[in-house]
């Protein structure tokens, strides 16, 4: 299948559900983990051109809430989203997958099997 990419945060639920069902279908990935290696801008800006703001952006998260509304702001155009995203890692949906075939932003066992199996 190729090289599978994972982003997000290890102690996230969603990103523990995710992790096990790609171990329980034998497919690796390298992990990247925005509190120890940030959040690459580039791929921000990827990924939000591929899946759209709205699938990027957690608005649902804890983190989301305690924004500022000058920041909620920023959230809401592509243009000043990928700054706040790069700060906040916490407020990019979790996980986002990078695959030979395109991405996977967050976790949903039927697209991923569509996807990756």
């Amino acid at each position: 299948m190729g090289n599978i990419d994972i982003y997000g945060i290890p102690n996230c639920d969603t990103v523990k559900k995710a992790r096990a069902w790609l171990d329980r279908n034998g497919l690796a990935c390298t992990f990247h983990d925005y509190k120890k290696e940030g959040a690459d801008p580039a791929k921000i800006e990827a990924w939000i051109a591929a899946a759209g703001l709205d699938a990027v952006v957690n608005r649902k998260g804890t983190t989301f809430r305690k924004l500022s509304d000058a920041e909620k702001a920023l959230a809401a155009d592509s243009h000043t989203a990928v700054a706040l995203l790069v700060q906040q890692p916490s407020i990019i949906k979790r996980p986002i997958v990078e695959h030979a075939h395109g991405i996977l932003v967050g976790f949903k066992e039927d697209e991923w099997s569509a996807a990756l199996l």
